[in-house]
């Protein structure tokens, strides 16, 4: 498969740059951003719709809005039912998926270079003219409740409780969807919401793959630009989260291991430091062979695996590391990840480390980032979302080959900081509680029983 792949985008890990495939932007007179890059070579289309404002435009009491109104755009839209869509879309052979994510709902999907015109119409029809029939959108929402009761059974409900208590319900990304809010919605919110947000001025339309341009470009303009005007989203205003030295523990009695996360402020996609952060990333905890791993699994047996991650997003995200272990070396594990980032702090990278990332992020970029047409759509999708160009790929490998040893450590002594962190952490409470309080001035403990993820 691979050299097939490799014909829908420059495949080379070891050239001394990549481009970015030729495209067209233009904007129909409702406002919707059309993208067109034509790959030939395979006889295949991916669409990619964005609705700019996603989780960051959800209402502060309707937690998931967004979410449940991308989940319903195909369960019946235009005159087709439910089973009526899912059958066309399976007699094509199509894919479609649709969620919400920080700064966009994005719905993805991809048909036969011969059905290109059938695909364009159930995209559209499912973007413009959902039918959000009640007896759909009760079982949707019912589904929604259920899923997030047995989330806390699963140990990966670690991750919401983090939002929730690092961002705080104030901030777009602490408001995370519970069992209260999908209580409160009504079918009315969903198609308000779809009628002020799915509007042309929030719209972006993106097909890259086999096609002819210039008959792509009429058939997607006369699908989207019947899409009413409306107003375009006014974006939240950046409130980064503050650093704090606190702790939530959330008790699961049944537990046999603890899981943790260990934060602080980081940054948005936007940021001029992006292309060091990565790398510093890549060799603290972003792979194998990283300080974080090495020393919490390879070296101590400690875990399976340890990790850390640098959410970019429109909005200021976190900077966090993430593991677990079993009960009985919570400490153990604990002081260890700390130890791992103090000494990141205090001993810098060397050049030889800092080389080997430069050559690792450099030869897994292609592949993980524009070999497909799906990644190629994903990438014109945040050069519109995030104010970029294409340099933002065809410039990459230069931007982190001109990051300086200086430089990578001016990162760490900025963003890697050891203190004043925000802790959460999942597991037997009777077991851990004294061992977690060390860990800051405020201490919060709740239960996965309790409804919501609130760390109250």
């Amino acid at each position: 498969m691979k050299p097939l792949l490799c014909v829908l985008a420059v495949c080379a890990p070891l050239a001394a740059q990549i481009k970015l495939p030729a495209y067209t932007r233009d904007v129909l007179p409702n406002g919707t951003a059309l993208y067109l890059m034509q790959r030939p070579g395979l006889p295949l289309v991916h669409f990619r719709i964005l609705v700019k404002g996603g989780i960051e435009s959800d209402p502060p009491t309707l937690a998931g809005l967004s979410s449940i109104t991308a989940e319903l755009l195909q369960r019946g839209a235009g005159l087709r039912s439910a089973a009526q869509f899912s059958e066309e879309l399976d007699s094509l052979g199509g894919t479609f998926l649709a969620a919400a994510g920080e700064q966009s709902t994005s719905i993805a999907a991809e048909f036969l270079t011969k059905d290109f015109d059938q695909g364009v119409s159930l995209v559209a029809d499912a973007v413009l003219h959902p039918q959000f029939r009640q007896d759909e959108v009760g079982k949707a929402l019912a589904r929604r409740v259920d899923g997030v009761k047995s989330a806390k059974d699963n140990p990966g409900a670690i991750n919401s409780y983090f939002r929730s208590f690092f961002f705080g319900a104030a901030h777009p990304y602490g408001r995370v969807p519970d069992e209260a809010s999908y209580g409160r919605m009504r079918r009315d919110d969903i198609a308000t919401y779809h009628q002020r947000m799915f509007a042309g001025r929030n719209l972006v339309a993106i097909a890259v793959g086999d096609f002819d341009p210039a008959a792509a470009k009429a058939r997607l303009s006369a699908a989207f630009e019947g899409a009413p005007t409306g107003a375009a989203y006014a974006w939240a205003e950046d409130r980064p989260p503050a650093a704090a030295n606190r702790v939530l523990l959330v008790d699961k009695p049944d537990a046999t291991q603890t899981y943790f996360i260990i934060a602080r402020p980081g940054v948005r996609r936007s940021t001029p430091d992006r292309a060091a952060l990565l790398l510093v990333n890549e060799l603290f905890g972003g792979r194998f062979t990283s300080m974080l791993n090495e020393a919490l699994r390879i070296d101590s047996g400690l875990t399976y695996g340890a990790s850390s991650s640098l959410q970019m997003s429109r909005l200021t995200g976190a900077l966090y590391i993430g593991t677990y272990t079993k009960t009985e070396t919570t400490e153990k594990a604990m002081d260890l990840a700390l130890d791992v980032l103090k000494r990141l702090r205090e001993k810098g990278l060397t050049a030889d480390r800092l080389a080997s990332a430069k050559s690792y992020m450099k030869g897994n970029y292609p592949p993980n980032n524009v070999q497909t047409i799906d990644q190629l759509a994903g990438a014109l999708a945040d050069i519109e979302l995030f104010g970029l160009d294409r340099n933002e790929v065809d410039q990459f490998f230069a931007r982190v080959d001109a990051v300086s040893l200086e430089q990578a450590n001016e990162v760490v002594r900025r963003y890697y900081r050891p203190e004043d962190l925000t802790f959460v952490v999942l597991g037997n409470a009777s077991k851990i509680r004294q061992v977690v309080s060390k860990y800051g001035r405020e201490v919060r403990e709740r239960s996965v029983s309790q409804p919501g993820w609130a760390g109250i």
